[in-house]
Parts: C-alpha cells; sequence; structure tokens
C-alpha cells in the first residue's frame, strides 16, 4: 500500500506530494476543485483554505476535513510522471 508522507500547498491548486515509495510530484486539482460541486471541497475554491493542508494518517488533510485517497493521488502522479 502506497501512502502519503510529505506534502505543501501550492499555487493554483497545486499539491506537493512525497509518497512512502519515495515518488515525488506536483499535482494539480485545479480542475477537481473548480469542478466538484461538494459543499466541502467548494470551500477549498478560497486559496487560504485550499493552502491549510496537513498529513494526517496516510493522505492530505484539509482543515475542514476533506481528505483525498492516497491512491487517488498516487494515480494522479503518475499520470503526471507518464504524460
Amino acid at each position: 500500500m502506497i501512502w502519503v508522507t510529505d506534502a505543501k500547498a501550492l499555487s493554483d491548486y497545486r499539491l506537493w506530494v512525497r509518497f512512502s515509495d519515495s515518488t515525488e510530484c506536483e499535482i494539480d486539482l485545479k480542475n477537481f476543485i473548480a469542478t466538484d460541486t461538494r459543499p466541502i471541497v467548494a470551500a477549498l475554491r478560497d486559496p487560504a483554505a485550499f493552502a491549510a493542508i496537513r498529513v494526517e494518517m496516510d493522505t492530505v488533510v484539509w482543515a475542514d476535513g476533506f481528505d483525498l485517497a492516497p491512491e487517488f493521488l498516487y494515480a494522479q502522479a503518475k499520470a503526471h510522471v507518464s504524460a
């Protein structure tokens, strides 16, 4: 199983993420944040709210409690690396 070991919020709704297998990548979440209509995700359109992240347990968690599965983030990272 892959998990997140470190993460930083970047500008323009991007994350820098390091995974347990040492993969590091920037992940662009701009489209995801812009199109997801759930209120907990829509709140992250505020750049300050998006920037309020922490690594908890095995993934990235925002201050409002929203998180993304590490498998989702890893798939995004792998898609970016292979593109």
